[in-house]
């Protein structure tokens, strides 16, 4: 379970196992979880999941992955050797 990132209290990270699911990132801060597609080719992102994410933090996270999309997509091609 890699850590890609970890800002303002939120980690963002991957799980090993999943390398055969399209790109995605998974974050938490506190009791607050999240899942979020990326759409390479737009760079765009969709939620796939959350837990207990406020308006406020849902809009920070999707901030944090926007800024970091190519960190993410560079994170997950190196772990997945892709």
């Amino acid at each position: 379970m890699p850590t890609i990132l970890f800002i303002y209290g939120w980690r963002l990270f991957f799980y090993s196992n999943e390398g055969t699911e399209p790109i995605h990132v998974h974050a938490e801060k506190g009791d607050m979880e999240c899942k979020f597609w990326l759409i390479i080719d737009e760079v765009e992102i969709h939620e796939a999941f959350s837990f207990n994410l406020t308006l406020s933090a849902k809009k920070e996270i999707k901030k944090i992955i926007y800024q970091h999309f190519d960190l993410i997509v560079e994170a997950w091609n190196n772990h997945f050797n892709l």
